[in-house]
């Protein structure tokens, strides 16, 4: 008799059960993440894993890795790209394509010609400590066509956690009881070793490594004892350089079934007094809604915003209606909004930023640059 088929899809009631812890809950690094979600969800670890193994062979779940805390690991910034037109696929299809340094790939548009909305690529970015984000960039305008760049990097940190699941069927307003906490962004210096096993933690995983125990065989790629492993990436962990264990659903596109997990991803931009930044970045951020919340400098392309936050929801009206509830808070928080807009997300591909300094240099001997012209001299 055949067994019957382990369900796969974003709604069933046990799926819906583990992807709600698994998605953004399992903070930092843990020795035996797949048990912490079985513990937190109430789902058996072998169902767990069953299950988890399933849905990334079905596509319902993109990757699962554990991410770093890139912005302290690596120079990043969001740029946005203005591109002609008729190259704006070109250029998108080329950043995605060939540049592993750049992570999210999103065409963006707004409601109405407005401040910046000719900008219309966006990436995020990371080079690698000790290279230039701006030659990096020169030399993607080049290969892509782009007429000007605007580099944005992010100053301090309030959201990060991208949990559809259970972000579905929220309210409008919902809010932490406190604000959210700013993180620092000062890049942390690694040795040797650590990077080793950095790299060893960060692969993403193949459905067969979804196991009990799952950093085990990794301790050879890292060079490294077991224990010796697991005492550097909690060393790693505290220094807050870890960020989740974490499954990915996609963000926009429909799944292999039809099924959508999200289907609007909305870049909120508001323009705050100069020495307001962090105040209201954490107000912003306590918003259940907000899956990004930074402190951007946007500059005068986009009338000097300088909190930005990215929000995601099935229904545009929805949306739009948390984002009033946002901009109502700061009203009533005494923080005045000079300017404020939305950036609509279209086409849009994800994959992790590479970070790390071997693969620079290997990625500009295959292009034939000097890497060392590539260096940060400020």
């Amino acid at each position: 008799m055949t067994a019957p088929a382990v369900p796969t899809t974003i709604d069933d009631p046990v799926n819906v059960a583990i992807l709600a812890i698994s998605e953004d809950r399992i903070q930092g690094f843990q020795r035996d993440p797949l048990g912490k979600i079985a513990e937190e969800s109430g789902v058996p670890l072998d169902v767990v894993i069953e299950r988890i193994q399933a849905m990334l062979r079905a596509g319902t779940i993109r990757r699962v890795r554990q991410t770093l805390m890139a912005t302290n690991l690596a120079e990043g910034a969001l740029v946005a790209w203005q591109v002609p037109n008729d190259r704006l696929n070109e250029a998108f299809n080329y950043l995605f394509e060939q540049d592993p340094f750049s992570g999210h790939v999103v065409i963006r548009t707004t409601d109405s010609e407005t401040a910046g909305s000719q900008y219309r690529l966006w990436t995020t970015l990371k080079v690698p400590q000790g290279y230039s984000l701006a030659k990096h960039c020169e030399h993607l305008a080049k290969q892509i066509g782009a007429e000007h760049f605007r580099l944005m990097r992010a100053k301090r940190l309030f959201v990060l956690g991208v949990g559809h699941t259970r972000r579905r069927g929220m309210e409008p307003g919902s809010k932490a009881e406190a604000p959210a906490e700013p993180v620092d962004t000062r890049i942390v210096q690694l040795s040797d070793p650590e990077w080793r096993v950095l790299t060893a933690l960060k692969r993403e995983f193949e459905p067969e490594e979804i196991r009990e125990a799952p950093w085990e065989p990794r301790v050879a790629e890292a060079g490294v004892s077991l224990e010796t492993f697991y005492d550097v990436a909690e060393s790693l962990s505290a220094r807050g350089v870890i960020g989740r264990f974490s499954t990915f659903l996609e963000h926009v596109k429909p799944l292999e079934d039809g099924q959508r997990v999200t289907r609007y991803n909305a870049l909120f931009h508001w323009a705050v007094p100069p020495g307001r930044e962090i105040e209201a970045g954490r107000e912003v951020g306590r918003h259940h809604i907000m899956t990004h919340a930074y402190w951007r400098e946007g500059g005068p392309e986009f009338k000097n915003v300088n909190v930005m936050g990215v929000a995601h929801g099935m229904e545009k009206d929805l949306v739009l209606a948390h984002k009033a509830a946002i901009d109502q808070h700061l009203a009533e928080c005494g923080i005045p909004v000079s300017y404020t807009n939305v950036f609509w997300g279209g086409r849009s591909e994800i994959k992790p930023s590479e970070i790390s300094p071997v693969a620079y240099r290997a990625w500009c001997d295959d292009r034939g640059i000097d890497p060392e012209s590539m260096r940060d001299q400020g």
